[in-house]
Formats: structure tokens, sequence, C-alpha cells
């Protein structure tokens, strides 16, 4: 308990001193943020398939815990060999100074509250480990008599120094813990309000773009269980490597765009919402996404083509990819190519489904790049475009193990019925998802148990940056079925059928669900 209360403790000042001086100097935060750094791959690859968009909650109690058995051995190590309770707790406030001071956009200031923290909490671990000390001195140097009335059982009178002690130390504890919970808590509280720019969020008025996506007749099938055509923007998969959303104020944020250019540029968002919006629709995969996963949506975004941004800078031949940043520090390689190519619709957006960009989606500008996993386009908060190459700059997943350039492959997935869910039977409606982002679909087939393949029905597509629905009737007979669903492109590409990890450039293979029928 000693231990745990003085790491509270710790904990509880370096937020009270982050809230004054240096908002983004929580040690907790920025220990979470270096262990999304360091850890494995497949530690990544295990928490994003097994908790989705809870992973960072998952993080969060786990490093909660790992601190709690820490600071338990600390406060142990404290009471039986001082000071090295103390000396592991420096340690440890060492080590979240480092992990804040290192991270992207860390102030002067941003040291201060792991230090003070560590400062105070070491104090504190010194005076209760001394404290629980002398008071098991005191408790077993007390002669042990027969207790008469009005004493406590053992011989030793409610008023002896050991009964003293023991008061003084719980006393002491309690206030000390509950000042620690009230101080830390509502310091991160009040940090995350005060910092908030919902507010300013809600105030942003977007233009009316100059053009608009036609929606053609039969994009969206009526049928129950098979995804929307846009993912409404509460619902749509959230992956990156931010702990907490960064707040970004518009007032303040810029881009620039540097490099490999003939005119290094700087623009504010006011600049970008005067620019000729236009309205795009474009599907959005996550390399993360399994066969058959969710983690794939799409959604009507508000923006200006990357390549009218770049065309002002001028960039120089030689120049081959596009290292762009968050504010957090996180970087994509996007292929110069791919944000240059006039028939490629790759975008700055600032809205989403006819609102400002969600905070957690990237507000105030983020990219949208068609055609590539988000991993190597989709940078969130965005601030910098640096024009470069591939031999020169890597990106943050590239020595992580996956691919520096990553075309989205050709996938479908079956919605409905549910793998898990049994259904009656006679006349059921298969339905699912397929996409081909910067081809097109072409077909989707479908394949009862071994049987032959059947075509499915198609909806009408948006446009060959989209997915599409399908579905196919089926008149099912009671018994387990297996259902595989597989696509092909307007190249002619059919679907790979061999199942391969998200490593290093995104998974494959046909889907295949076992179906319950009663």
């Amino acid at each position: 308990m000693v231990g745990i209360v003085g790491a509270g403790v710790f904990l509880a000042v370096a937020e009270l001193v982050a809230l004054i001086v240096a908002r983004n100097g929580s040690p907790i935060l920025a220990l979470g943020s270096f262990v999304i750094d360091i850890v494995p791959q497949w530690a990544k690859e295990f928490a994003i398939a097994t908790f989705g968009e809870y992973d960072k909650i998952f993080l969060l109690v786990s490093l909660g815990l790992a601190i709690v058995v820490a600071a338990a051995i600390g406060g142990v190590l404290q009471y039986v060999r001082p000071p090295f309770g103390v000396i592991l707790l420096a340690i440890a406030g060492a080590g979240t100074t480092v992990a804040t001071v290192t991270r992207a956009g860390a102030t002067p200031l941003a040291a201060l509250p792991g230090v003070l923290g560590t400062i105070a909490g070491a104090i504190l671990l010194h005076i209760l480990a001394g404290r629980l000390r002398r008071w098991y001195r005191t408790a077993h140097a007390a002669p042990l008599t027969k207790a008469p009335a009005g004493t406590t059982p053992g011989g030793k009178d409610a008023t002896s120094p050991a009964r003293l002690d023991r008061r003084g130390f719980l006393r002491v504890l309690g206030i000390t813990s509950a000042g620690a919970i009230v101080v830390g808590v509502g310091s991160r509280i009040a940090n995350a309000a005060t910092s908030s720019i919902t507010a300013i969020r809600n105030a942003v008025t977007l233009p009316t773009p100059s053009s608009t996506v036609d929606i053609p007749e039969g994009a969206e099938l009526d049928i129950d269980g098979v995804s929307e055509l846009f993912t409404p923007n509460a619902d749509f998969y959230r992956v990156d490597t931010a702990l907490t959303v960064p707040n970004v104020d518009t007032s303040t944020w810029s881009l620039t765009v540097t490099g490999m250019v003939d005119t290094p540029v700087t623009f504010t968002f006011e600049d970008i919402l005067a620019m000729d919006l236009r309205e795009f629709v474009i599907t959005l995969t996550c390399v993360s996404n399994q066969v058959g996963g969710g983690l794939v949506g799409n959604a009507r975004w508000l923006g200006i083509p990357v390549r009218e941004i770049l065309a002002q800078a001028s960039p120089q031949s030689g120049a081959d990819m596009v290292l762009s940043t968050s504010t957090d520090g996180y970087t994509a390689s996007t292929p110069l190519s791919s944000l240059t190519d006039d028939g490629l619709d790759a975008i700055l957006a600032v809205g989403m489904n006819g609102e400002p960009l969600p905070l957690e989606h990237g507000f105030p500008v983020r990219m949208v790049v068609p055609g590539l996993y988000g991993y190597v386009s989709a940078t969130k908060w965005l601030t910098e475009l640096k024009v470069t190459t591939f031999a020169q700059d890597e990106a943050y997943w590239t020595p992580r193990g996956y691919s520096a350039e990553a075309p989205i492959k050709l996938s479908s997935r079956v919605d409905t019925p549910r793998v898990g869910k049994p259904i009656q039977a006679g006349p059921v409606k298969i339905a699912g998802m397929a996409w081909a982002q910067s081809v097109g679909v072409e077909k989707v087939e479908v394949r009862i148990d071994e049987g032959e393949w059947q075509p499915a029905t198609m909806s009408t597509p948006i446009n060959d940056d989209t997915w599409v629905q399908w579905f196919l009737d089926w008149e099912a007979d009671s018994g387990t079925h297996y259902i595989t669903v597989r696509a092909t492109d307007k190249a002619g590409l059919l679907q790979e059928e061999e199942r391969a990890t998200i490593a290093p450039n995104g998974s494959s293979g046909w889907q295949r669900v076992l179906i319950q029928v009663q």
C-alpha cells in the first residue's frame, strides 16, 4: 500500500503540473504512447484483432495494472531495504520524463510534470515507509501482558505508542490516497476539458462544395444485415497510434509543404477552406483488416485534391514519395504518383459525411487516398507534407515490418447471415460487401458448400473508389453449410484464394463462413 500510494502521489502531482504548465506532459499518456511505439508487430496485430477500437483502453488498463504491481514492489523494497524503493521510483520517473520530452510537440516545460511528480512521490514513499517501520518496531517492543479492563487485547492500551503510531500511519495513508485520487483524476479531467476543441469544431462552417457526387439509383440495396452504403461517422473504424485524440486549434494550425520542392509553402485552415473544395466518395481500408473484417468504411468527403496543393510548391524531379506528418509525430509514406495522378482523387479532407471531420478522424485536416491502405496514406491531424524519396525517408510503420507501399487488395465479405446466429430453413438472402479501390468490382460470386460458383447481384457502384453491396437468393436446407465469397475486379483480376496475414501489406483470401440452418 505504501508503494501504491507513493506512485499515486507521483502521478497526481505530475497531472496537476501538466495541467498548469505543460498540457502534453502527462506521464501516463507519454508512457502509453512509448509502449505503442515499441511493442512488437505481433502484439499490435493481436490487440487490434482482439479489442478493435478498444485497443487503447486495453493498453491503459494493462499499463495501470503494471504500475500497481511495480509500485507495490517499490513499497516492499523501501520498507525492507531503504532507499531502494525510492531509487526504483526515481528510475520510473526518469523513464516517463524521457518518454514525455521525446514525444512530438513536446514543449520546453514538458519535463516538469515528471520531475516534480517523482520528487513528491519519493518524499511520500520515504515518509510512509518510515512511519510503517516505527509502528512495527513500537508494536513489537511493547510488553505482552494480560489485558485489563479498558485496554485492547494483547495488553496494549488504546493510547499506547504502538496504537498511536498505527492510527497516525493509517490516517496519513488514507488522507494521502484520497488526495492523490482527487488531484490526479481532477487534473486529468480538467486538462481534457479545458483543452477540448469540441467548441472550436462546432463553430466551423464548411463551405458549399463546388461539385457533388451523384449517387446512382440502385447504389444501396434494401437488405437487412448488410452494411450501409455510407458508414455513419460514429461507426467508422478508428485505428491509429494516438493514445488520446490530439487537440488541434484551427486558429494556430498550419500545413507546410517542404522537402524537394522549388517553393516551400504554408497554408492556414482558412486558406484551405477558401479553396475550391469538392465532394468525393471514397472507401477507406485499414491494413489491419482481417479477411471478412470490419476495419473498412465508406464516406462522403469534402476536400481539395492533394495534387493542387503540391502544385503550388512545385515538386522537383527525382522525388517519388511524400512523407506526411501528424501533429502527434506519426508519419506515412505515400507514392508521389498517387498524389499527383489526375485520374486519382487523393485529397486533403476537411469534412466527413456533411460535417467537419470528427476529432478522432483527423480534425481539422486529414489525407484520404483511394487505393492505398491507411497506414501509407490516410494521415490524420495533418501538419506537414515533405516531398522526398523512399530511399531517403521512411515512415512510422516501415521499420516495424510493413511495406513502404501498400495498394489495397481486392476483397469481399459476407455480412449476412452471421456466424453464430442460426437461420431458419427456406428463402434466405446472402449479402455482403466487395471493394477493389481505384479499379472497381466487376462481379461477385458465391459458393454454397462445395457446389458451383453462382453470380451474385451487385448494387450500382458509385465509382471505382467505393465499395459495392451484393446479394444472392438461397433456398437454405436445414443443417450446417459453408458459404464462400470471392470477387473479380474490372481488370479481370480474381481475388486471391490463399490466406495471407496482414503484415507486410494486408490480408488476403476468400472468406468462408459456417452457417447453421434450423
